[in-house]
This record gives structure tokens, sequence and C-alpha cells, in this order.
């Protein structure tokens, strides 16, 4: 079985948010910093993903109304 790129970049995210918050519950007071900015990255990610899937319906539901008054 053939595993497609998309599949396994979908999981990045999560797990970049997973392990910023292991790290930062298990790690010193010290050393918790590190594990923010990779925690912030994973968020951004699955953010800007959700606001770009929400511009592009929105995008198709315009063209498909457009479509529609020509008729």
């Amino acid at each position: 079985m053939k595993i497609s790129k998309k599949f396994i970049l979908s999981f990045v995210a999560p797990f970049m948010i997973f392990i910023s918050t292991i790290g930062m519950i298990l790690r010193d007071d010290t050393r918790k910093i590190f594990y923010l900015p990779i925690g912030l990255m994973g968020i951004s990610i699955i953010l800007e993903k959700d606001i770009r899937r929400r511009f592009d319906r929105k995008n198709i539901f315009k063209k498909i109304k457009s479509y529609q008054k020509v008729k």
C-alpha cells in the first residue's frame, strides 16, 4: 500500500503540539520555554489550513452562484 505525502503531513501539526505539551509537562522550569515555539507553530499550521479551507469554500460558493445567475 502506497501512503501519500499529504496523509503523512496531516499528522505533523498535531504531533508538534503533542511533543510541545509533553515537553512542557515533563521538563524542569528552565527548559520549558524551548517547547513553546514548536507548539505555536503546530497551532499556527492548523489555523492557517482552516482559514485557507474556509476561504476556498467561500470562493467556490461565489463561483457557483455566479454561474447560476448567468442562466
